[in-house]
Order: structure tokens, then C-alpha cells, then sequence
């Protein structure tokens, strides 16, 4: 049976809500694109590697070399730790979503209420105003605005909307307000066509990302082909049995995949997650951490991160033969004709001055970043114009003085004008003539100054991009020590085709900015080199947060903002930032200096493989000894060092600096291990003999890389490392025969030591060089 179409002011009732949910008439839209938790466990257990794994597995027990799957334990452990870590995030998540996902007006039972987006019916009545999204599509009732549709054509006009016009789902309005019927609802919705168009925005390229996937296309390209050749050299050539020859090439497999590094990533992208839910910050975007920890210039407004958002009335100062008290009737009659408005200025207004139905009025012209002005006409009072001073008082120099006089004492300053006739669109109408000033004062938020301090103590440039004065933006800087806060510009006074790319090396506080003049300024500074976040909560902020490397909402402001954001600060406290930038510094250069302690068995391993193919000797290590190698000095390090505090900004490509950290402790085993099978075949030593000394290397090695890279030692890395050595010794000692070691007697014992104190010599010898070579890398870098 058709519903009853609502009435405007009434809406649906809840017998018509119940009835439409039952038909399937919801505002659900389709699963997102993550997949949700059959994901997870898909992206954890069905991945290349645990296929390689599994394969090599079976070809172990294929040869019967049982003891050798020990392994096996180790990628399951792996797999369960990834799956664990992610679901946590994602709960984490999944929880903060809900406590961020904003309420829509709707007329329900003829009373306002606020209702979740998913919990809407087809035909329910809402009203949407500055900065609300439209939650499905629907169709203007009453009232007139304006909507950016550019999360959905990628047109940034905006479009005007009246009585009869159809809104888009994922559009925002940019002024004014409507009141619209839902006429399409979850899938049958313009977003849930489009698969949630609305949500996705062009996220900036992920360097970690990017930098995983080649190294596993390399692995995936040369592991096959090696193993084969190995293989074929080791069985035909060398003639070693076939399990034996299995063995050692399963080995030579197992050496060159980096198993952990994908697990270590996801994981610490996933604690990353976690701990930043716990400070109420919400990460819409996985990778928006590493673009965070990257950033080296930070552009913010001025409300809501200086100062607390909150304002009041200072003064009412007025002009030529006007009092103040005629002008109480003006401001009573703005505050009717904008009653809707929950903006800062109309609440300190509104405090002083209510409004009052006496005045109703006949047009109005809301607010707009762009234009920084409203108007609304009146019969009998005619038309109120109130705006920033020099775009509706340009030819009024006294009053344009004086409003400079109270900007540079750190006030807003509005001009309110007055004229006869009527409001003419988006234009100024003729004949302004001024009634007076009025200021408002905001108060800084008592944290704000350390903040800043921070900001550039960590050599993170600031930006302060405000739509107020600058002289009032200049001033609140001051007061919180921003170092280059007398530096101002103010955007209006602009020539039409700014050069922003100079306008953002010469100044760090920017008034007056509009919208485009955002995400210009973002633009340029990204131009120049520089890793960009902005944070923003308004519908103006949205241009310039789509633009930026990373992008943070303030919750509480539009919801546009908050869905195009990769972060969202769920408190809105601008003092949590330097807490979630160092966490995003902790993530990735953990992420980094983990990830080079897998790439040296990576690296010693291909290194080995691809020169045994042509010299007259067969593969050293057996899987088991690798897993006790990789286990110790590798996994169990990695994932400590992977949670450890790090306040380092983020340098370089992530690719170069695994490379140049991994790259002396693998060449050195390589080449350790190669002399020792010269050594062996000269002095007549078994095959046995010369894996226990391979081994017994690598595992040295492994443990002065993982020193080197705790650099410097603290009690917990000095406890690391202390534990690694004391598990090598007592594994070594206690259970040899599982690991196939066996005693070194007469010339083994004499190249042990040798061979010890050449794994050293070589290591320190090839970190030096490249600090030579590579004079911005540290002997930390070059070595870990």
C-alpha cells in the first residue's frame, strides 16, 4: 500500500517509519568498500606469501623433512597476530564511526528530531542547512540554499536550490537552508549507485604502500626462477639426494621471503589506529598516519585551534547621528531574519540581542565565505547589510579606520549598513550607508601556546588561514607566540590572479581568506616540496582538506569536512595534535627500522642463492635454521621496536631507507658465508660443519644489526638485546640437534672466532662507507 506523502511541518509518523523499514525503504547504503571482517581475514590469511609458504611446506613433506616445517609456526603466529591487531582496529573504529556520524533534522510525529542517516526512511522530511550533507536524494519543499556537488561531478560551483529542485545525496549545502522529502533512499540513492560516491575523495599516494608492493612484485618476479635453478644445480650438478637437495632449496625460498614485513606494517598501522581511537581521534583513511608523520608544514584557521570557537559580544559602536540604542532594532531584526543560524557570531549576537517576530522579513541573502557578507530586507526598515567592513564599507574611509583601530587590538569587526533598497542576489545593493561597528572578541585556548611551541620545536612550518582580519588573526598569534605572526596578508585586497606560490613563502598568517584562496595556498606550499596537513571544520575548509597530504576534521563542525578528512578529532581538541602527530612519526619510522632487520635475511639469502648458481657449492642453512635465525634476531625484535616511542620526522623515501639500513648486514653474511665454504672445502670440513658456521654467523650478524639499530640503548632496548643474545646462546647450547648444529672441533673452532670478528670488521667497514658515500644517512641508518 502507497504511504501517505508527509506533510512539511509534520513529517512521517512513526506508523509510516515502522511500515517503510519493514518494505526495505531504509537509508542503509551498500557494504563499504573495506569489505568489513570477511576482508580482514581475507587480506590476513589468503595472501602470496602464506601460498608460498604453504607450497614449500608441501614439498618438505613430500621429502619427509618433518622437522623442518617449524616454520609453519611461525607464519601461522603471524597470520593470527595480523588478524587479532586488525580487528581490534577495526572495533576501534567501527565505535568511534558511531560516536562521529552526525544526526540528520527530521520531522518526525510533527516534532524536530535528530535521527542517524542509516535510520531514514524514504519520504521522511529533514532540514539541512550550512554544512549538512544531503543524507540521500530528495526534493526542496520550502526554503532556498546552496549545494557543492563536487564530492559527487567534482564541480566545486555552487548550485542553488529552491521549492522543487532536486538535491543529491553526498552534495552539502554552502548556505541557506531547505526543507526536502527523501525520494530515493540507500541503493536506490545517487550515492549507494555510485557505491558511496560521496565518501571517496582522492587520497594522496602512499610512499609505505607503494613501496610494499614493489618489493613483493621483485620477490614474486626472481623466488620462482632461483628456486627452480637452485634446485636443478643443486640435485643434477652437485648431485645431493633429493630430499637433501629439497631441503636446502625450500631454504634458500623461505630465506628470500619477507613473511613479517607485511604482517609488521598492517600491525603497527593497526596499533596506530587503536591508539589513536584512544585519544578520540578517528582514522578515516589507513594511510592518512603515514601521511601524518610525514608533515613538515601545518595549515590551521584561527577558530577553533587558537582560540576556543566560542565568542561574545565586545562592543557596539555607533557611527554618524545613529545611538546605540537605534540600533537595537536592526540587530534584533538580522537575528529574526537568520534564526537558524548556530554560527559563533549569532550566538554572541543572539545572547545580547534576541530575536523578535516583529521584524519579518521579506528577502534574505545568507552568509558566504566567499562574499563575507548577509543581507535581509524588512518592510518598514528596508535592507540590513552586515559584513567584514571593507567589503561592505570599501568607500567608507572613517569607518574603515576604525575598524582597523579595533582589529589590531584583536577584535572581529563587523560593519552593519544600512539602505533603502532592496537586496539584489548576491549583489550588494545601492545606496549603503553605515549605522555602526560591532566587535566580537574570542578567547585563546589556554593550551594554544605550548601547541604552536611544539610545532616548532618539531620544525613544522604553521600557516594560519582565517576569514577574519588579519590584523585580528596577526594579533591572536602574537599573544600565542606564533613566530612570524606580524608577517600578514589580507587575501581581499589580492590583485584577481594571485602568485600564492610567493604569497606562501612570504607570509604565515593569511586574513580574509575565501575558500579557493585555501586551497590555493595548499597547493602551492605542496608545490614547493613540502608535506601539507590542514585542519578544518567548515564547509569552506573542504576545497583546501581535499587538497592537502593529509587532511584533519574538527568534529563538531560540517559534516562535509568530517567525511572528506582522512582524521577525525572527535574532542576537537587542537591540543591532542602533538600527541597524533608523534604517533604518526612512531608508526612509520618503527615501520621503517623493523622493516630492515627482515630485509637482511631477505638480502643474504638472494645474495647466496644467486652466486651458489654458479660457484661449486650448495645452499648452507636448512629451513629450521633460518627460522631460529629470523625468529630471534629478526621477528621477535621487529615487533618490540615496532611499538617503541619514535619523535623523529619522517625523511626520505621509505624504499632508500630500508635498503640503506638493510644493505650492510646482508652483504656482509653473504659474503661471511661464501669464504666460509672456501674455508670448509679447503680444510676438508663436512657440509654440517659449514652450515653451523653459516648459521652461527647469521645469527651474529642478526645480533649486531639488532644492536646497532637500538641505538641509542635504553633499559627496555638494552633488555631486548640482552634477551636475543641469551635466547641465541641457549638455543645454540640446549638444543642443537633440532637445529641441526652440530660441535666445532680443530679448525671450526679456530674459524668461529675469525669468522665473528670478520662479520663485525665488515659491517662497521660498509656502514661507514655508505655515511661516506651518503653523508645525510647516520651510521644507525646505514647499519640497522
Amino acid at each position: 500500500m502507497q504511504q501517505k506523502p508527509a506533510e512539511p511541518t509534520l513529517g512521517l509518523t512513526s506508523a509510516q517509519v515502522q511500515a517503510l523499514a519493514a518494505q526495505g525503504q531504509t537509508n542503509r547504503l551498500p557494504r563499504p568498500a573495506d569489505g568489513g571482517v570477511p576482508a580482514i581475514i581475507r587480506r590476513n590469511v589468503f595472501t602470496l606469501f602464506n601460498l608460498l609458504n604453504l607450497v614449500l611446506a608441501g614439498l618438505l613433506l613430500w621429502v619427509g623433512s618433518y622437522r623442518n616445517l617449524l616454520f609453519m609456526g611461525v607464519v601461522v603466529s603471524n597470520t593470527i597476530i595480523g588478524l587479532v591487531q586488525e580487528l581490534r582496529a577495526k572495533r576501534m573504529h567501527d565505535k568511534l564511526l558511531l560516536l562521529s556520524e552526525g544526526k540528520v533534522q527530521t520531522f518526525r510525529d510533527g516534532e524536530l528530531t535528530p535521527i542517524a542517516p542509516a535510520a531514514l526512511v524514504l519520504g521522511d522530511v529533514v532540514r539541512l542547512r550550512r554544512g549538512d550533507q544531503a543524507p540521500a536524494d530528495a526534493q526542496v519543499l520550502a526554503g532556498s540554499a546552496e549545494l557543492n556537488e563536487a564530492l559527487l561531478t567534482g564541480e566545486g560551483e555552487p548550485v542553488p536550490k529552491a521549492a522543487g529542485d532536486a538535491l543529491l545525496s553526498g552534495s552539502y549545502v554552502t548556505e541557506g537552508e531547505v526543507t526536502a522529502r527523501l525520494t530515493a533512499v540507500g541503493e536506490n540513492s545517487f550515492a549507494g549507485k555510485l557505491q558511496q560516491s560521496a565518501r571517496k575523495v582522492k587520497r594522496p599516494k602512499s610512499t609505505l604502500m607503494a613501496s610494499l608492493t614493489y618489493i613483493i612484485r621483485i620477490v614474486s618476479v626472481v623466488l620462482v626462477p632461483i628456486s627452480c635453478l637452485l634446485f636443478w644445480k643443486q640435485s643434477a650438478v652437485l648431485q645431493l639426494p633429493l630430499p637433501l637437495a629439497m631441503t636446502k632449496t625450500v631454504g634458500a625460498a623461505i630465506g628470500m621471503i619477507p613473511e613479517g614485513l607485511m604482517l609488521l606494517t598492517s600491525m603497527a598501522l593497526a596499533v596506530g589506529v587503536i591508539r589513536l581511537g584512544q585519544r578520540n581521534a578517528l582514522v578515516n583513511e589507513l594511510y592518512g598516519i603515514e601521511n601524518l608523520a610525514r608533515v613538515d608544514t601545518l595549515c590551521l584557521d584561527k577558530t577553533g585551534t587558537l582560540t576556543s570557537g566560542r565568542m561574545r559580544l565586545a562592543g557596539i559602536h555607533p557611527l554618524a547621528d545613529t545611538t546605540q540604542a537605534a540600533m537595537t532594532i536592526p540587530l534584533r531584526a538580522l537575528a529574526q531574519a537568520f534564526l537558524g543560524e548556530d554560527t559563533p557570531t549569532w550566538q554572541a549576537l543572539t545572547a545580547v540581542y534576541p530575536p523578535s517576530d516583529a521584524y519579518m522579513p521579506t528577502a534574505t541573502v545568507p552568509f558566504s565565505s566567499e562574499r563575507k557578507w548577509s543581507a535581509a530586507s524588512f518592510d518598514g526598515l528596508g535592507t540590513l547589510v552586515m559584513g567584514a567592513p571593507e567589503r561592505v564599507a570599501a568607500t567608507q574611509a572613517d569607518m574603515l579606520a576604525l575598524a582597523s583601530t579595533y582589529a589590531q587590538q584583536g577584535l572581529r569587526v563587523l560593519a552593519l549598513m544600512h539602505t533603502a533598497s532592496p537586496t539584489q542576489g548576491k549583489t550588494l545593493p545601492h545606496g549603503l550607508q553605515p549605522l555602526g561597528l560591532i566587535t566580537l572578541s574570542d578567547t585563546l585556548r589556554p593550551d594554544a601556546a605550548d601547541t604552536l611551541a611544539y610545532f616548532t620545536q618539531q620544525d613544522v612550518a604553521l600557516k594560519i588561514l582565517s576569514g577574519d582580519s588579519p590584523l585580528t588573526v596577526s594579533r591572536i598569534a602574537r599573544e600565542a607566540g606564533l613566530a612570524g605572526a606580524e608577517h600578514w596578508v589580507d587575501c581581499a585586497a589580492l590583485p584577481a590572479a594571485p602568485d600564492y606560490a610567493t604569497l606562501a613563502q612570504a607570509y604565515t598568517v593569511f586574513g580574509r581568506v575565501s575558500p579557493e584562496d585555501k586551497r590555493a595556498l595548499v597547493k602551492a606550499l605542496k608545490a614547493q616540496g613540502r608535506t601539507v596537513a590542514m585542519i578544518g571544520d567548515g564547509v569552506n575548509d573542504v576545497p583546501a582538506l581535499k587538497a592537502a597530504d593529509c587532511s584533519i576534521a574538527m568534529a563538531g563542525g560540517s559534516d562535509a569536512a568530517a567525511r572528506v578528512a582522512q582524521i577525525t578529532l572527535l574532542d576537537a581538541d587542537f591540543a591532542v595534535m602533538p600527541q597524533i602527530l608523534l604517533e604518526g612519526r612512531r608508526v612509520i619510522n618503527n615501520i621503517t627500522r623493523a622493516s630492515a632487520l627482515f630485509l637482511v635475511k631477505n638480502l643474504f639469502s638472494f645474495l647466496l642463492s644467486a652466486f651458489l648458481l654458479i660457484l661449486p657449492f650448495a645452499y648452507p642453512f636448512a629451513p629450521i635454521q633460518l627460522t631460529l635465525v629470523s625468529t630471534l634476531s629478526i621477528g621477535f625484535p621487529s615487533f618490540v621496536l615496532a611499538l617503541q616511542p619514535n619523535r623523529e620526522r619522517v625523511r626520505g623515501s621509505f624504499l632508500g631507507n630500508v635498503l640503506l639500513r638493510s644493505l650492510p648486514g646482508g652483504v656482509t653474511v653473504a659474503i661471511i658465508c661464501l669464504l666460509l665454504q672456501y674455508a670448509g672445502r679447503a680444510n676438508g670440513l663436512s657440509a654440517e660443519v659449514v652450515s653451523t658456521l653459516c648459521t652461527l654467523v647469521a645469527a651474529f650478524s642478526g645480533l649486531c644489526v639488532l644492536t646497532l639499530t637500538c641505538l641509542p640503548l635504553d633499559k627496555l632496548r638494552g633488555g631486548l638485546v640482552a634477551f636475543v643474545a641469551t635466547a641465541m646462546v641457549l638455543a645454540v647450547l640446549l638444543f642443537p640437534q633440532i637445529f641441526y648444529l652440530v660441535p666445532l672441533t680443530g679448525v671450526a673452532s679456530t674459524l668461529l672466532p675469525l669468522a665473528l670478528a670478520g662479520t663485525l670488521a665488515l659491517l662497521l667497514l660498509f656502514s661507514w662507507l655508505l655515511t661516506r658515500l651518503m653523508p645525510g644517512a647516520s651510521r644507525k641508518d646505514a647499519a640497522a
